[in-house]
């Protein structure tokens, strides 16, 4: 058993790990109209950031116990799965057999001094 103030191993090592061998065998949908999913999910930046969410509160909530699954079934994943899964969600252009880049929306540079504090730099960490 941990110590209190030392957190517990993941159960999967990787977000990779965990899609592959906890989410698709678990949370199958009949796909085509409703649901979308694409075997290159990992190419949509919006799948990896909702599943990666997934993950990290998965992992969290399994070892609190009691009601921490439910928690985690009412609190992510019934409000991700529609989305990520979604018709218009990251996966909308694809099917389970084709991977379509997905369109990027156009920007156009905010002028410099057109917002407070706006320097246009890229953050280190994106």
């Amino acid at each position: 058993m941990p110590a209190a103030d030392q957190q517990p191993e993941p159960l999967y090592p990787s977000l990779t790990s965990w899609v592959t061998h906890h989410f698709i065998p678990l949370y199958r949908r009949t796909l085509g109209g409703e649901y979308r999913w694409c075997a290159e999910w990992w190419r949509h930046g919006e799948a990896i950031s909702r599943l990666t969410a997934l993950w990290y509160a998965w992992e969290a909530m399994r070892v609190q116990g009691a009601t921490g699954m439910a928690l985690w079934y009412r609190d992510h994943l019934d409000h991700q799965l529609p989305v990520l899964l979604g018709a218009r969600g990251p996966f909308y252009q694809c099917t389970e057999n084709e991977h379509l880049v997905p369109h990027e929306a156009r920007l156009v540079p905010v002028p410099f001094g057109w917002l407070p504090s706006d320097d246009g730099a890229v953050p280190a960490d994106a």
